[in-house]
């Protein structure tokens, strides 16, 4: 059985692990997470577009069929809230586990001006929620943070009940606070807000206010970040490469894979 990693930090890769209903394929899988009960959630760019496997992989359900035009990004939080982003339609939802919507941030194809025409190009000027927003995740204080990063260049941070507090993020490629494409977001038990900087090789993080603190360099296009219970980070980065990582960026394991999600996901294969 193939293993990866070093140390502490050494995974058993099990192929073929999610089993799908019969006569059912995978879309383009984007993202997946899982709930207190260990079930896992799987985002697809495809109808329906959330699939649900238990921790074996057996398929249990599906849901938001024609809910969700183009899904990026999943985060379940400590409640079992679901907050997943749209890109097209540029909004942040939050659904139960149960596929049951709770609250959405946006209004559905309505782009903010950033310039930007095409998603990934480097956008003309920074505009406000949203322009293809790419992730949306809670933070300890309850406020909510979003990467707006296919058209836009920002990170917003809203109240719980979803009222804008403030933006943050500039276009460009070399100083802080300056993005293209961020496509993750994630918020730490400090309250540290790291942003996947893909286009720029780079983890930027900043103060809960939005004030840059630091950033990680010995990263190549971040595509996800995740974080589990011990403060250590999870970043799935372009070119086929894993790594994993301390609250300052230090590197604790890294090694080669072709999975393009974090935590190392590609169809029917999970680390454990």
């Amino acid at each position: 059985m193939t293993t990866l990693g070093t140390g502490k930090y050494t995974y058993r890769v099990i192929q073929d692990w999610a089993k799908l209903p019969d006569g059912e394929t995978f879309g383009q899988t984007i993202a997946v997470a899982a709930d207190s009960q260990d079930r896992v959630y799987v985002v697809q760019r495809k109808d329906p577009p959330v699939l649900v496997f238990d921790h074996d992989g057996s398929f249990l359900t599906s849901w938001a069929t024609g809910a969700i035009t183009n899904p990026h990004g999943i985060y379940i939080d400590d409640k079992d809230k679901i907050y997943i982003a749209d890109l097209e339609d540029s909004v942040c939802l939050i659904y139960t586990l149960g596929g049951k919507p709770l609250q959405i941030l946006g209004q559905r194809g309505v782009h903010s001006d950033t310039g930007a025409e095409n998603a990934m190009d480097m956008v003309l000027r920074a505009g406000g929620p949203f322009n293809y927003p790419s992730e949306l995740v809670p933070s300890p204080s309850g406020d909510l943070y979003a990467s707006d990063g296919y058209r836009n260049c920002r990170v917003h941070r809203f109240s719980g009940d979803g009222r804008l507090i403030s933006s943050w993020g500039e276009p460009g490629k070399t100083e802080p606070n300056q993005f293209h494409v961020p496509p993750r977001v994630i918020v730490g038990r400090d309250g540290r807000v790291y942003v996947c900087d893909r286009e720029n090789g780079r983890v930027q993080v900043f103060s809960a206010d939005g004030r840059f603190l630091t950033m990680w360099t010995d990263i190549q296009r971040p595509l996800d970040i995740s974080m589990d219970g011990e403060g250590v980070f999870y970043v799935s980065e372009g070119g086929g490469r894993f790594s994993v990582l301390d609250s300052e960026g230090v590197v604790l394991s890294r090694w080669d894979s072709a999975g393009a999600t974090a935590p190392g996901w590609t169809p029917g294969e999970i680390f454990t």
